[in-house]
């Protein structure tokens, strides 16, 4: 009984979105949708990020993709738009201002 076996050392969980941030992309999702504009999405949580993307159609590639990668926060900021082609719209530390250039989009359908 004098043998101490070490506690495995924790490793890194899921990345995923907290319930404020859920929020706001939910409630961006459900303007657009009501708009006509989007129909579905697909969210993927994994070590690195989490990723939220937004579909015209579900048998094409996602027109946006919200990534939350808490590795970049102190470098670049943790959340990124990326478009359709695969590149990044916006990156920043705040997921407001990330998704303006969205919010933007949904005022010029909105008032068309």
């Amino acid at each position: 009984m004098t043998n101490v076996t070490p506690f495995p050392a924790a490793t890194p969980g899921q990345v995923g979105f907290d319930r404020l941030e859920l929020q706001r992309i939910m409630d961006l999702y459900g303007r657009m949708v009501s708009a006509g504009h989007w129909r579905d999405y697909a969210m993927d949580m994994g070590r690195d990020a989490a990723i939220f993307s937004a579909f015209r159609r579900s048998a094409e590639r996602p027109e946006y993709r919200i990534e939350k990668r808490p590795a970049l926060r102190h470098r670049q900021g943790m959340w990124a738009l990326v478009g359709e082609g695969g590149h990044i719209l916006k990156r920043g530390q705040d997921l407001q201002n990330v998704l303006a250039p969205v919010e933007r989009k949904l005022l010029r359908i909105v008032e068309d």
